[in-house]
């Protein structure tokens, strides 16, 4: 198995925002360039047993076809790239999003990353049938394919380079793909002290995400004032137990179940992703204003 680059690996942090068990940030937000991961004992790797199923999502989902979500990206201390997230229509059964991310000239110089995530869902439970991504880093283009499969199998299609390999892999009691698992989770009920455990393909592994529902938090953001959830929590490869990645995630606790912003840490420190704007079908976009700093 090929080893993934560092620029998969921002793309992965960025789509992958996903519940994850560490203490949570200080009351004020700090920049990307100041967040350090936290050392602690280490919590045992969930086992199969451990990690269940997520459960049912909401009816209705909290979003639809025509929902957009845009973000900024923040790297070494700096705005990096940005990302935008789109809900498609429903067509063949399936519930289609599409996030695309594209570093900006400045973080050109550090690592150049384009590229396109496109996840099949089910309309009704919001798992996977099909994850496909398109990327390009620096000069290395490198293409995924996954077919999830209801023996917990996914086969995963990989090229890099016009060079072909393909791999079977397993997971656990429920999946999601990194471009619908921010969306999984905002279907999914809430209360203060909740674990959340599943698995997430991304950078051609399936990962294992666990973690905890933290106290409401009220933030302010470029985009408004939000009462939140506060996902905290990890992430690691099943076949790399020890190599894990600090991640935490803000959803709005209302109907819409916004996700406002996701830290996570990669090879190179820190990412930040802030939303800047929203639009849903029947509504006025909403854009961020000028504020200063997000006040947590």
């Amino acid at each position: 198995m090929r080893p993934p680059g560092q620029g998969t690996a921002m793309l992965m942090v960025l789509l992958s925002t996903i519940a994850f068990a560490a203490p949570p940030p200080p009351p004020r937000l700090p920049t990307a360039a100041v967040i350090k991961p936290v050392k602690k004992q280490r919590a045992p790797f969930p086992t199969d047993a451990q990690c269940q199923s997520l459960g049912q999502v909401m009816n209705p989902i909290p979003f639809g076809p025509g929902e957009t979500l845009e973000f900024d990206v923040d790297a070494l201390g700096a705005r990096a790239a940005t990302m935008t997230m789109q809900t498609l229509p429903i067509r063949d059964g399936v519930l289609p999003l599409e996030v695309a991310v594209e570093t900006n000239t400045f973080f050109n110089k550090v690592r150049k990353v384009k590229g396109i995530a496109k996840s099949d869902l089910s309309p009704k439970t919001l798992r996977p049938s099909r994850y496909f991504e398109d990327a390009f880093e620096n000069d290395i283009h490198r293409i995924a394919d996954v077919t999830f499969k209801k023996n917990k199998s996914a086969k995963l299609v990989s090229t890099i380079n016009g060079q072909t390999y393909s791999e079977d892999m397993r997971w656990g009691n429920d999946v999601a793909d990194v471009a619908g698992a921010i969306h999984l989770l905002r279907a999914i009920p809430m209360k203060e002290g909740q674990f959340l455990c599943f698995d997430v393909y991304g950078i051609r592994r399936i990962w294992r995400v666990w973690g905890t529902v933290l106290p409401r938090e009220h933030v302010s953001m470029p985009v408004g004032e939000f009462d939140t959830w506060h996902l905290a929590g990890e992430a690691a490869p099943l076949n790399l137990p020890d190599a894990r990645r600090e991640m935490h995630v803000w959803i709005s606790d209302d109907a819409k179940r916004l996700p406002l912003a996701a830290l996570g840490m990669i090879d190179f420190g820190a990412v930040r992703a802030t939303m800047k704007a929203y639009s849903r079908p029947g509504e006025s976009s909403t854009r961020a204003e000028n504020k200063a700093n997000i006040k947590w």
